[in-house]
């Protein structure tokens, strides 16, 4: 996300950034010869600490400073209980924190200190521990949580909750968005299950199926926002396939079903 188009911030820091980063040239740092490498990366924005949102953060370890916008709970079990962290801490200010408070607006600065212009409202969703935390700390409602974004000078605000097991507590801010970003990974509860492919029910991983009478596609029927885009979807949903009428049935009740390299302008 970008408020300039030089800059950038990025939601989430995947095991394929590497590729994110090839993709788009937005991305791309500049190569001057004689002059220090320079990435528009201005800081990543963690939701939690899976390893499917902070894994690329070992991938971006070179000599370019990071700043890292996270919840205390998830930047000190990033940190303090990762060895692998030292990586990203070889010299003084190769890695910053930035504070998200619960329910606090936080501006995204760039790295001249300068205001970009976006900011972030962190609230908690329904989540859970990583898996390798599980049982070494207790859970806590910052270990996950969704991003209200917000531009300045701009009314309109993006909502982004990639992984949420139900929605105690945030239909009256997914209301206020004009854009919501929604978990779409299973589209039934025991997805895995009834494929063979594991034990876990869709509510076992932090995760509202989209099917079904309680899923987030009849809970969200009447959700006001112009545009809505299911995300994070895992490879045995089956709104994947353009033929099944899973995928009918969310484009019918006007949802999006996000692709490599869309972009949108809040």
């Amino acid at each position: 996300m970008s408020a300039d188009g030089e800059s950038w911030f990025i939601l989430n820091a995947s095991p394929s950034i590497h590729a994110q980063i090839a993709a788009f040239d937005g991305l791309w740092p500049s190569l001057s010869l004689g002059t220090p490498r320079r990435s528009p990366i201005a800081g990543i924005v963690l939701t939690n600490g899976d390893l499917d949102h902070c894994l690329g953060l070992f991938s971006l370890r070179e000599s370019t400073p990071l700043v890292v916008y996270a919840t205390d709970r998830v930047f000190q079990t990033l940190v303090d209980r990762n060895a692998i962290a030292r990586t990203l801490q070889r010299f003084d200010g190769q890695l910053t924190h930035r504070r998200l408070e619960l329910g606090m607006e936080t501006a995204l600065t760039l790295p001249s200190g300068a205001p970009s212009g976006l900011s972030v409202v962190a609230r908690a969703t329904a989540g859970k521990l990583p898996i390798h935390l599980d049982g070494t700390v207790p859970p806590s409602p910052e270990d996950c949580i969704g991003v209200w974004l917000r531009e300045a000078n701009n009314p309109r605000v993006a909502a982004y909750v990639s992984a949420a097991a139900s929605l105690d507590g945030l239909r009256p801010a997914l209301d206020e968005a004009s854009l919501v970003f929604f978990d779409g990974t299973f589209w039934r509860e025991d997805e895995l299950i009834a494929l063979r492919l594991g034990t876990s029910r869709a509510s076992d991983m932090a995760h509202l199926p989209i099917g079904g009478e309680r899923g987030s596609l009849a809970a969200l029927a009447d959700l006001p926002a112009a545009r809505k885009i299911f995300i994070h979807i895992n490879n045995t949903n089956p709104i994947l396939d353009a033929e099944s009428p899973e995928r009918q049935a969310v484009l019918a009740a006007g949802w999006e079903i996000a692709t490599d390299g869309l972009e949108v302008t809040l």
